[in-house]
């Protein structure tokens, strides 16, 4: 039966991935994005995930065209990566604002209709570093570490509601981000990978689809490593 599924930060990337994943599923599928031209086939919501009353806003547009968000994926995000010694305190808040507390007000706001339903899926985009750390990414890890302690807290309070709150780390991902760094770091990146490579968007994507699924019912406070082996151990 077709969801309505919303993404955030769904217009390029692992979003778009996820986004066109579960559209090719049937479901209705609607994304934010905060600059250009939202993509095909998709319903676009301009939001600001920083800002509460454009994800209110945001929520209203996508329940009157789609009906209540059953399946929540929480993937906008941001880096603004520095040493600490470095790193400005805007760089540090914002990085928090944007990934962590961001999965806060989309979380609350579709828990309304989640609870009414008994029925829902929430999943986070964490990420490997969360797990294991990285030098210069001190803001990003802590605020991806977050989301672990957040969904999990999340699958306590509303297990007995048939809501299930998961999180996926995905290790190196070719996205524009990863694009832009030098042939001889991404090859330095990918030594330190079991698998040997980056992973394609659409990977993350198909771990995104069985969390959303019905298989995955029995499934709540999961992390999920979606990173070629990187973050073993951790």
């Amino acid at each position: 039966m077709s969801r309505s599924v919303f993404i955030t930060g769904g217009n390029r990337g692992i979003g778009l991935a996820i986004a066109k994943a579960m559209a090719q599923d049937g479901d209705r599928v609607a994304v934010t994005y905060r600059s250009g031209e939202p993509p095909a086939g998709l319903l676009g919501v301009r939001c600001d995930v920083t800002d509460s009353e454009q994800v209110d806003a945001a929520f209203k547009q996508v329940e009157a065209e789609h009906g209540p968000v059953e399946v929540l994926v929480a993937n906008a995000g941001i880096t603004r990566d520095n040493l600490l010694i470095r790193m400005a305190e805007d760089d540090f808040s914002s990085v928090i604002d944007t990934n962590l507390t961001s999965a806060y007000r989309v979380a609350k706001r579709a828990s309304r209709g989640m609870l009414r339903a008994r029925h829902g899926r929430m999943i986070f985009i964490s990420s490997a570093v969360a797990l294991r750390g990285d030098k210069g990414q001190a803001n990003y890890a802590a605020a991806k570490a977050g989301l672990i302690g957040f969904a999990r807290s999340l699958a306590h309070e509303f297990g007995s509601r048939g809501v299930t709150f998961n999180v996926i780390a995905p290790g190196l991902t070719a996205t524009d981000m990863t694009a832009a760094l030098p042939e001889t770091r991404m090859a330095e990146l990918c030594e330190e990978i079991p698998l040997g490579r980056a992973a394609q968007p659409e990977e993350i994507a198909a771990a995104v689809r069985f969390l959303a699924s019905r298989e995955a019912s029995y499934i709540t406070g999961a992390v999920l490593p979606v990173d070629g082996g990187a973050g073993m151990g951790h």
